[in-house]
């Protein structure tokens, strides 16, 4: 049993998902650091010094300074910023990932189209050499060359 689970972490696909996942992960991190700290700041100061991860929907009737201070106090809230900025991180990595598969397709080489070896017999119909002048089949002749 130790060697058939051995064998299956070890496999390349297993390995390659693994490595994938986490790269995934560190990449969504990066994301959300240059979506917070980057271009939510800049986007906030072009439309009028607006902080997103601050905008929300008070539901419980009490006055809060911030969002953070009322996710903390537990109260019940519709934070819409940072669904914004959720929605903006998703458009990014997808966008991303989009490109990276778009070059790996580019990058794949393309399958190179053989020329046929044989062709079908116009009496018989079975399969036979293209530069064949007799139908080893059925023996009618062929179009000469």
């Amino acid at each position: 049993m130790w060697k058939e689970f051995r064998d299956f972490i070890t496999k390349g696909n297993l390995v390659e998902i693994a490595i994938a996942f986490i790269m995934g992960a560190a990449f969504g991190v990066l994301v959300k650091s240059f979506l917070d700290d980057v271009i939510m700041p800049l986007l906030g100061k072009a439309i009028g010094n607006v902080d997103f991860a601050n905008l929300y929907v008070n539901l419980s009737g009490q006055t809060f300074a911030s969002a953070a201070d009322a996710r903390h106090a537990g109260a019940a809230a519709l934070y819409y910023g940072s669904f914004i900025n959720a929605v903006i991180s998703f458009l990014i990595v997808a966008f991303v990932m989009f490109l990276l598969a778009r070059a790996v397709m580019r990058s794949r080489k393309p399958k190179v189209a053989t020329a046929p070896t044989t062709e079908g017999c116009p009496f018989c119909k079975t399969q036979i050499p293209i530069g064949a002048t007799r139908c080893p089949n059925c023996t009618s002749p062929l179009k000469t060359a």
